[in-house]
């Protein structure tokens, strides 16, 4: 970054004083001496000539302000911090030790940089304001790199009758009509200026990019107030059946919780890849930097968004697929393809172990 920075630095210079030695010559009738001439008493010079009959005066503005703008994003780049700890740590009112508590910020989670002092680091994470200790954050380039690591790209359909297509091109297969507001995973790798990328139930799919916007999103903390409140939707959650059919039970909330988001992220793959992201919900389940319950994992912020737009909800109370009810029943038996793996998304360039579309580490 720097050394493209200086580049264009000096070939801004250059032009400059390539047009100032220009101007100075006419003023001093020198125009007409014989152009080879004048063009020999500056190296620079004939570069600048170069330069100006192959930019226009809007390249040359770019280029002036290009530093500004670069240095710019870099700050914004690195202005996020995430959480360098294997459970969960204090975020405090005040900058000390014995301030009060106001909040937690877990594993995985991160958040913006508001305040630094002695040692302490003050941060917004999600409503979660206030400090934390610097020495449980990672900052700078290993904040950014492990935020790409656990972070999503959110696509949000601005327009309605959109088709999602099964190919990036307008001649290709529908996999269904995108509406207004609809909220998607977006598979980065995949996507182009003009399609964007989507996970659709474990396949891709493809909108237009002009009707999309995109969010990078990760966990964020919680407050002690959402805290005692998600506490108590979770004990609500847990003491009714969502699905019945007559008299038969056919799913409690929690089967048919997983079942819907293994169902949302992995519909299409083999039942094997179901159970991975089964196993995946119950091993962050079974870890104290994840809340304790199903529906709790399942709702965490920044983590899976077919559970934020509703559709997870939509399918536990319409009916699910068999073979995902089937692969819900047995990662909460303790069943895994993947060990201990605690996160996923669609191959690409990440490591891990690879089950048809999906890579698990």
């Amino acid at each position: 970054m720097k050394a493209r920075s200086n580049k264009n630095l000096q070939k801004l210079v250059s032009l400059v004083l390539g047009v100032a030695i220009l101007v100075g010559f006419i003023k001093s009738d020198v125009w007409a001496a014989d152009l080879s001439a004048l063009l020999g008493m500056s190296a620079g010079a004939s570069e600048v000539i170069d330069a100006i009959d192959t930019m226009t005066m809007e390249e040359v503005t770019e280029l002036a302000t290009l530093d500004d703008e670069e240095e710019a994003k870099e700050k914004e780049k690195y202005n996020i911090v995430m959480a360098n700890v294997n459970e969960y740590m204090n975020i405090r009112e005040l900058p000390e030790a014995g301030s009060k508590r106001v909040g937690y910020l877990y594993a995985d989670c991160g958040g913006t940089i508001l305040e630094q002092v002695d040692g302490w680091t003050k941060i917004q994470s999600g409503n979660l304001i206030g400090w934390a200790n610097s020495d449980y954050l990672l900052f700078g380039e290993e904040a950014y790199n492990m935020a790409q690591e656990v972070g999503i790209y959110q696509a949000t359909v601005n327009a309605s009758g959109l088709r999602m297509r099964k190919e990036p091109t307008t001649e290709s297969g529908i996999w269904k009509v995108v509406e207004e507001g609809d909220v998607f995973q977006s598979i980065t790798e995949y996507t182009t200026d003009e399609w964007i990328a989507v996970e659709y139930g474990g396949a891709l799919g493809y909108i237009c990019a002009d009707y999309v916007t995109m969010e990078f999103t990760i966990d964020h903390g919680e407050t002690l107030e959402e805290i005692k409140e998600r506490e108590q939707r979770e004990r609500k959650e847990l003491q009714k059946q969502i699905v019945s059919e007559g008299t038969s039970i056919i799913g409690t909330t929690d089967e048919m919780l997983l079942a819907a988001l293994i169902q949302c992220e992995a519909g299409n793959q083999p039942y094997e890849g179901q159970v991975a992201v089964g196993a995946v919900v119950m091993n962050r389940v079974n870890c104290p930097a994840y809340p304790n319950t199903i529906a709790g994992v399942i709702y965490a912020s920044g983590q899976f968004t077919p559970a934020k737009t509703g559709k997870v909800e939509k399918l536990a109370v319409n009916g699910v697929k068999d073979s995902c009810l089937q692969a819900a029943r047995a990662a909460m038996a303790g069943e895994t393809t993947v060990g201990g793996a605690m996160h996923f998304r669609r191959t690409g360039k990440h490591e891990g172990i690879v089950i048809a579309d999906h890579v698990f580490w």
